[in-house]
């Protein structure tokens, strides 16, 4: 599925879309800063994948600090049957370039 950018993100977000946010930085980089998705580092992600299981045909929405992360767990998830996953293209670098005052 097409990736997606901090600006279509942001219109989901505001919308009340409904679809899987998923945040796979480390817990010291959520608490510093975060966009209220669901933490689950990537180093975690493997052991986690069957809390997910009901999403699996549903659209998820992964990022990180850059947009790295998220790609590995985007492949890891398709690899895995997830169907809908997207990676936030430049991640919170990104968010916070656009979006300064969040």
């Amino acid at each position: 599925m097409k990736d997606i950018d901090v600006i279509e993100l942001k219109e989901k977000l505001d919308r009340g879309d409904d679809f899987l946010f998923l945040d796979v930085r480390e817990p010291h980089e959520f608490q510093e800063f975060n966009l209220n998705a669901q933490l689950v580092p990537l180093g975690a992600l493997a052991v986690r994948l069957h809390e997910f299981d009901e999403f699996k045909d549903k659209e998820i929405v992964v990022h990180c600090r850059s947009g790295a992360r998220s790609a590995s767990a985007k492949a890891f998830m398709t690899k895995a049957g997830f169907e809908k996953v997207r990676n936030l293209l430049g991640g919170v670098l990104s968010w916070r370039e656009h979006f300064p005052n969040s």
